[in-house]
């Protein structure tokens, strides 16, 4: 496509819709100048209710499509696409690839005092055990819970509403004593405040996101990017109607780039050739 020709050794983004854009956002502050395409699987989600072996599908044809473009690594911001494909994905793809589990785990591993940590996410991603089975191999005491609902407050600009305030405390109320708790979907960021409210303030709050960024950056020449004297540009790349992401794309932070229209029969159509 003409518009990976326009841009400088990109970092390929996904996610099953827009709650991926926090970590595009925590990327865009730590590697300003880099170049990055988002790719919103927006017709396809929520990915969290979806059987593994389909969200590993729609992972790899994302990958193979986002590879095709061009870029240097790329960053699964799905915890339930990280939970069922990061294993696959990282053998198959040509480039380096980073999930938003492991770096949960270790903001986590070092939050917490007392080895009590719970995790709360889509149903797919609790039901994977994905953070639990990594909390376990650190010798930490995990408790998970599905919060399927919550994504969809967030999309309805209800982050701070009485509706997200009940959900959270019935979501959170058969907790056991903990001191950390992972926001394990990259929607509850914006959450914070509710979810601090119905833990406590002596319950830290832990968003991969952050710790994400700092990994991925990290595997970059800063040196090439600060060669660079203009801001890094993003192209988003929506398997839905793109009105509508940028419609609820505006309740996680502004858009910034263009914003293509991408149909689902050529995202599964595309492959990369072996070895490339």
């Amino acid at each position: 496509m003409q518009a990976s020709l326009e841009l400088r050794s990109p970092i390929g983004v996904f996610d099953s819709g827009v709650g991926g854009l926090t970590v595009l956002q925590a990327l865009r502050r730590r590697l300003p100048n880099r170049d990055f395409i988002y790719l919103g699987d927006t017709a396809r989600v929520p990915y969290g209710r979806k059987p593994p072996a389909m969200v590993t599908e729609f992972a790899h044809s994302i990958a193979n499509f986002l590879c095709g473009l061009g870029i240097e690594g790329l960053v699964v911001a799905c915890n339930t696409a990280s939970a069922v494909a990061l294993s696959s994905l990282r053998e198959s793809a040509p480039v380096p690839v980073w999930g938003v589990i492991d770096p949960g785990v270790e903001a986590a591993t070092r939050a917490t005092r007392s080895g009590r940590v719970g995790v709360i996410g889509t149903k797919g991603t609790i039901a994977s055990g994905a953070y639990q089975r990594r909390l376990e191999a650190r010798g930490i005491e995990p408790w998970a819970q599905a919060c399927p609902m919550l994504v969809h407050v967030v999309e309805e600009g209800l982050a701070e509403s009485p509706e997200a305030e009940l959900l959270a405390r019935e979501y959170l109320r058969s907790r056991p004593e903990i001191d950390t708790l992972i926001l394990g979907c990259t929607h509850y960021p914006l959450l914070r405040n509710v979810l601090q409210r119905a833990v406590g303030e002596q319950v830290r709050l832990v968003d991969s996101a952050e710790v994400t960024a700092e990994l991925v950056s990290a595997a970059f020449d800063q040196a090439t990017d600060g060669d660079v004297l203009s801001r890094g540009r993003v192209i988003h790349f929506v398997t839905g109607d793109p009105l509508a992401f940028a419609h609820t794309a505006a309740v996680i932070g502004s858009v910034e780039g263009e914003i293509i229209s991408l149909p689902i029969a050529e995202l599964a159509s595309t492959q990369v050739p072996a070895g490339e």
